[in-house]
Order: C-alpha cells, then structure tokens, then sequence
C-alpha cells in the first residue's frame, strides 16, 4: 500500500457468455487456442532496464523467463546490436552495469557460498569473475570512473548491544536462539519475519575482487550511489533522522569523500558532506557530466498524504538550488543527464501513460515521445535512449528513441512465439465527469471474439498504493480473463498518481471516500456502453484494491461476487502490525487520541451491511497489509452468514502472484469464485 500495492477456466461454448454456475468440483475447459491461455503463462517472457555500452553500439538487457521446475522467474543478461541485430545469449544475471571503456559488465547473481554476490565478465569472452562473497544481497552497482572500484548498497544489519548476564549454557545444550531487541519505530521486518534492524550503506569493492570497504556508516539509510566524474566523492540520498515516524519525508543529498577516507576507516564511515538542507524529501541525485552541478528531486514539507515532487538543480557544493521542471506537476523519475550536460531527461507517468521528458538547465521541460504506451527509458547516450515499452497489444520489449526526433524503434519480440496465432483482445479509453468538475480515468477490454448485441460479465479491477496508477500496457492477466469472456474495468480514482498533486491528496483523511464514487460512475459509464451484463457484475483488488473491494461491498449489492485481497480491513489493528509504520499518520489524529476516524474508514464496521459473496486471498507471508486483517474481515463474513472463502497463499508476500503457479491459481480462484455467483444466461442487447 504505502511507498508502497488477480478462477477455472470457461467452456468454449460459454466464453463469450455470462459465466454458469458449475458442478462441485467442475474443471471447464480452456479458452480455444485461438485466444491466450493461462497455460501460456508458462511460457511468458519480460525484458527489463536495457543499457547502452559507452560507444553506444550495443545494448545489454535483462530476460526474465519461467522456471516451470523451480517454480520461480529466472534472468539473464543478452546482448545485440544497438539497431537490434544479432541479439544473443551472454550470461545468467541481472542488472548488469558497463564499464566506463566498454569491455567489461557487472551484473548480480546467484554466487558462493550463498546468496547474490557481485560478478564481472569480459566482453571478448575471456573469462568471468565473482568478486564478492557477501552475506547480504548487494544492489545499486556503479563503476568508478576509472574502472577499477564498484560502488554498491548493502544493508548492514545492527546487532543487539544489550548486555545480559546469561549463565553459561551447559556442554552440547540446545538452548532457544536468543530474542530479537527492537527499539526502533521505523523498523522494517526481512523475508523471515525477523526485524530487519539495520541500515542500508554504500560499499566500494575492487573491479577485479578483493574485499568491499564500507562508505558510509550510522543511523541513515544510503540511497543508489552516483560517482563524481573525478572518481572522487560519491552522492547520494539518505534519511536526515531515521528515527522520525514519516523517515521517507526526511531525506537530504550527500557526497561522500571516498578519495579522502582513510583506508582503516572500517565500519566508521569515510567523511560526509550534507549539500541540502530544508524540511521535506531530496532525493535521487545524478551528477552532471562536467561535476559542476547535481540533478535531484524534492519537495518542501507538507502534511499532504500525496504531492509530486519537482526536479531541482544544484552545484556540486550544494549552493544554488533551483527547480528546472517548472510547472510539471508530475514527478520526474530515473534522471539521465545529456551528454553535454544541457539538461536532464526523466521518465514521467501521466494520465496512464509513461514517456521521455527533457528539462533544459534553462527553459520549460518538454516531451520527448508521445502516444498511447507505457515507457520507460533507462539510459541516453550518442543521441539515443534504450528502454523497455508496452502498449494495450503489446507486451513489453526493448525500444530505441532518436532523442532528436522522438522516434520510437521496436528492437526485440520475445513473446512473438507465445502470441503467434493468438487473437488480443482490445481496449477502449473511458473518461468520466464527477459532480464537482473532476475527471476520472479509466479503460475498458472487451472480451475477445466480442460481438455487437451481445451483453458480457464484468469486472472491476481496482489498483493499490492507495497512490500508484493503472496504465493500458499489456497485461497477461487482464487479456486472460478477457479471453474467457469476461468484460475487464480498470481506473485510476482519485487518490492515484499521474494526475498531479491536488487528484492525489484528494483522499488525504477521507480513505475510502471519492475514490469509492469514482469508481462506481466508472461503472455507470461502462454499463452505459451497452455490451455489459448488469447482473453479472464482479469485483476486485490487492493491497490499496483489497480496502476498496471491503469498502464497496459494505456500501452497495450491486455485484454478485468479489475477492478482497490482501486488504486492510480495521486501520485501529493494522497501524501497530503493518510494517509501514508512516500509515500512523495517515489519518488527522492517532487512533488513541481520536479513534472515531479510524473507525469510520475501516471496512469492518460496516460488515453488517455485506451481502455480496466475498472471498479474500492473501500471502501468509504478507508483512505490509498482514493476513490477520483478512482474518478478521473472514470471521466476521463468517459470522455474519455471507458467503466467504479465506485462500492463504503459500510463500508469498504483499500480493498472491510472484509465484508463477500462484498466479495460475489466483487467476483461476477469481474466476472460480465468479462463476459461483454468476446468472446462468446472457441476455442479448434489445
């Protein structure tokens, strides 16, 4: 939810139709082969944060595919020609990072003993090198500019310095592992359950291995490392005081001295030097290409649950801070600098696109692209960006931009083969007008195979964050369920990202609320279009989604059925176990001072109103909207009488889908659960 958020197949003869009521136990049969099939899924690959080598001739990426054994998405690093050709395997691994003269890439992978360690492999194939062995999992890797060092983060776990007179355990006893102290607020918990008590700090590692020396030290987490062009100081991001209870709205920009650190320096930290300094967020530094100057993002403080942050420019020393993004009221994400240094170009999400902007040092910020797509560029060089695109019937692959032009060009297909003969289904834009002049976004698929006079089921797919935003870019489980004949709504109510500051914090204090309304006009509107079945509606949603689903079933019967997944259900219980502690702060007062709001907001007080078939999926494992929460909106659905089913996902987290057989099952618990309550018959438009 904060910084922060899917069912058996149908007959053929009933794809198109409302879906029936099957036997006990019934297994329908799956879409024809004309149309995607959820065993497809297995199939599926992804492609991720393309780089361009220095003399901008090749690119590597990152191929994710389905390890059908291991039950698990696999990577591995390829590499083609800048203009797409011969694109070929080169080794296991992600991120991979060039080195500053081209021969060399680092990248993460599995290594020895255990865990992910850092490697290095030459480009002329003489050889790869792992050059750590951590116990912790290393990220943000980033060359020195003279090759020869790698910069990473890593947390560093703080141990418990509480000193108790133990008796000495007897010889070959098997005592209890020791507790766990916890003096933290803004505690996170790892993948165990286990507090997570320690921060996460910059390392510095030699390029052909040796032991890491570590950067930065203390009560801070360090963000992604940016080298000075000198190979001098490192900034970065990092909490001003990681003990506030809103820590993510504490930030400042740091240089780190790693050429004026004492090589003895230890766990101590090299000296830091703070380059801002006011109240409110600073963020994702990138230094210019001369090191005059700093591109960071940021905001003043604000009690708003939402603003977009603008892109500001500094000198290398701090002086000088100044906005360069203008009235752009949307936050710039992933700054590149040009080549030159005229300015900076970012990643903007609007309106459920995502495209290239550039902002000049001097001068309004401008479009780079345009169109109907969901992009996002991850490296410009020789008057190129490389990113990874998505539109309504494609699904995401490598794209090269002439940055003169805008041009967009198509360099990888990887999931051609899956898709080969397959009929997509299509997608419509819908815009709706609320009573007090705001407009709301939203798209609607229509089934595949549709056919004019017919009517379809529906559901309503809500996103999660509250703050996050939906987008038309391919989507394998949206095309799935449309292609079992069901009509899919997905939008972006207020609350979501993308629209600017004022649509975002629309629900500051007031969460469910607005979004409650714009989400059923968006219902209205589609049902308006004509094709949609009234009495076979149906709805859903994880995380942000799961609160609504709770929310709307406590306030209206007009669906047949829903699955809230993974929500919050009582904020008074869910403030002390989420493991985002900054939601205390979510409402106007703390539920001890004032609990009447935390009440009135939660989906559980209003229990006593569901009618609707409601069934829950949720991870066991889920640390930031717990399972207890669906514990306790199961048993009252249960006392209550109303049809309910709690589905505890095994070995997952926020969410019921990171495991590619969980996501088979989550697509099929969500149909299954549908057809349950669904009318028998279709109804043909009069």
């Amino acid at each position: 939810m904060a910084a922060a958020l899917l069912g058996v197949a149908l007959p053929d003869a009933l794809a198109a139709q409302a879906p029936a009521r099957p036997a006990a136990n019934a297994a329908p049969a799956p879409a024809p082969a004309s149309r995607l099939r959820l065993n497809d899924y297995l199939d599926w690959e992804d492609v991720q944060e393309p780089q361009l080598s220095p003399d901008g001739r090749q690119i590597v990426f990152t191929r994710r595919w389905v390890d059908k054994l291991n039950d698990r998405w696999e990577t591995s690093l390829w590499i083609m020609n800048a203009d797409g050709t011969r694109p070929r395997f080169f080794v296991n691994g992600s991120a991979p990072r060039w080195s500053p003269d081209g021969t060399r890439l680092a990248y993460v992978a599995r290594g020895e003993p255990a865990g992910t360690q850092v490697f290095v492999k030459y480009l002329d194939g003489s050889g790869e090198t792992q050059i750590t062995r951590l116990d912790q999992t290393p990220a943000e890797l980033a060359w020195s500019p003279d090759g020869k060092s790698i910069a990473f983060q890593m947390l560093v776990p703080q141990r418990d310095d509480w000193r108790l007179e133990m008796p000495a355990a007897p010889k070959g006893a098997k005592w209890t592992e020791a507790p766990r102290v916890v003096t933290r607020l803004a505690y996170r918990r790892d993948r165990q359950g286990y507090v997570d008590d320690g921060y996460r700090q910059l390392f510095l590692v030699p390029a052909d291995g040796g032991t890491p020396r570590q950067l930065t030290a203390g009560a801070s987490d360090a963000g992604a490392p940016r080298w000075t062009p000198d190979g001098k100081r490192i900034v970065y991001s990092g909490n001003r005081n990681p003990e506030a209870e809103y820590q993510w709205r504490e930030s400042e920009v740091y240089a780190v001295d790693v050429a004026g650190c004492a090589a003895d320096a230890g766990n101590a930290g090299c000296p830091v030097q703070q380059l801002t300094r006011r109240p409110g967020p600073d963020n994702n530094p990138v230094v210019s290409p001369d090191g005059r100057w700093v591109a960071y993002t940021g905001y003043d403080s604000t009690d708003a649950t939402w603003i977009d942050a603008k892109l500001h420019v500094m000198a290398i020393d701090g002086s000088n801070p100044r906005v360069v993004s203008g009235s752009l009221d949307r936050t710039p994400q992933g700054l590149m600098w040009a080549e030159d240094g005229s300015g900076i170009y970012f990643n903007v999400e609007s309106e459920g696109t995502r495209h290239l902007w550039f902002a000049p040092l001097n001068g309004a910020p401008r479009a780079v692209t345009k169109g109907v797509r969901v992009q996002t560029v991850s490296d410009v060089a020789r008057g190129i960006a490389v990113g990874v695109a998505s539109t309504p019937t494609r699904p995401n692959d490598v794209v090269r931009i002439d940055l003169r032009t805008g041009a967009e060009t198509w360099l990888t297909n990887v999931n051609a083969d899956v898709l080969a003969g397959k009929q997509v289904a299509q997608t419509e834009e819908l815009w709706v007008t609320m009573g007090d002049g705001t407009r709301v976004q939203g798209w609607l698929m229509k089934p595949v195979g549709f056919e004019a006079g017919r009517r379809y089921p529906m559901m309503l797919d809500i996103h999660g964050g509250p703050h996050a935003m939906y987008n038309p870019g391919f989507s394998f489980a949206r095309q799935e369920h449309a292609a079992n004949g069901y009509v899919v709504l997905w939008t972006n109510p207020r609350g979501s990202t993308g629209y600017g500051s004022a649509f975002g914090n629309a629900i500051k204090n007031a969460y469910p609320g607005k979004d409650y309304d714009d989400l059923m006009a968006s219902v209205d509107s589609a049902v308006a279009r004509g094709y949609v079945d009234t009495g076979n509606l149906f709805v859903h949603g994880c995380s942000g989604g799961g609160v609504l689903t709770a929310w709307i079933v406590g306030h209206t019967d007009r669906f047949n059925a829903a699955s809230s997944n993974c929500p919050v259900i009582n904020w008074m219980s869910f403030v002390g176990t989420t493991d985002g502690p900054s939601w205390y702060r979510n409402f106007e007062k703390l539920p001890w001072e004032d609990p009447s709001e935390h009440l009135k907001r939660s989906p559980l007080m209003y229990v006593g109103n569901v009618k609707t078939p409601t069934m829950l999926m949720t991870g066991v494992n889920d640390l930031r909207t717990p399972i207890s929460q669906t514990e306790e909106f199961y048993q009252a659905l249960k006392i209550r009488k109303v049809p309910t089913a709690m589905v505890r996902f095994n070995d997952e987290w926020h969410g019921t889908s990171s495991k590619p057989s969980n996501f088979l099952r989550t697509q099929l618990y969500l149909r299954s659960w549908f057809q349950r309550y669904a009318k028998k018959e279709n109804v043909a438009v009069q």
